[in-house]
């Protein structure tokens, strides 16, 4: 199986768990693309849903499915939201932010009753930062003293973007790629970054994922809050 199957294969598993009437947040990634298309299938099939998008590029695909929309100012609290994770480890604490839609993730991650996580098995790690830089969200002005000042905590980062045209979020911010080696102590770390004056947020997420799917070459593998691994 390529990576694009497994994919599929993960994000029709976490699709399974919608129901109508449910509020549902709509994550943002290659194989969220895969969700929204389940979804909009089964839409038509008469599923009754609202989705709430993470961001401008999901809230288009939704659209284009038929998915009905709505924000958070309508809708308080969010039954169910399904995203992907860029990695994910032992604990089930991910890093995200790899499309650049992590605050308004978060955002919504906070707001869900259940986050429901989808991912392909190259996506495992047993140390945050092994295998994916950590994303850091921050406000364009001033952005050098941001970056020197997230230094001493991550030793290097990179702007996303630089020496083409910067990346720019959803938000109007720019994004610096934190390259860690292993974030060993993940909720010490997103605390620390984000008490920077600058940072917008992070793309550490923790203890938030209730479940996560995984796609792998042997089929699905289901890991749940609390369990151990």
């Amino acid at each position: 199986m390529d990576e694009k199957w497994l994919k599929k294969l993960a994000a029709g598993q976490a699709v399974e768990e919608v129901q109508s009437g449910m509020v549902v947040g709509l994550g943002t990634g290659s194989t969220i693309y895969y969700a929204l298309l389940k979804l909009g299938e089964r839409i038509r099939e008469g599923l009754k849903i609202v989705g709430i998008p993470t961001s401008e590029e999901t809230e288009a695909i939704a659209a284009e499915q038929g998915i009905p929309l709505s924000t958070l100012a309508k809708h308080t609290a969010i039954d169910l939201t399904i995203d992907g994770a860029d990695e994910v480890d032992a604990n089930l604490d991910l890093i995200k932010g790899g499309r650049g839609a992590l605050v308004r993730e978060k955002i919504i991650a906070h707001a869900s009753k259940r986050l429901v996580i989808v991912v392909d098995e190259s996506k495992i790690s047993k140390v945050l930062g092994a295998n994916f830089s950590l994303p850091v969200e921050i406000v364009q002005f001033n952005w050098m003293a941001t970056q020197r000042a997230i230094h001493p905590i991550c030793g290097k980062s990179t702007l996303r973007g630089a020496g083409r045209k910067p990346f720019i979020s959803d938000n109007g911010n720019y994004i610096l790629d934190c390259h860690f080696g292993e974030i060993p102590h993940p909720a010490q770390t997103e605390l620390q970054l984000n008490n920077i004056p600058g940072v917008v947020e992070n793309g550490l997420f923790v203890n938030r994922a209730d479940k996560v799917i995984i796609g792998t070459t042997s089929g699905i593998q289901i890991r749940t809050k609390g369990e151990v691994n």
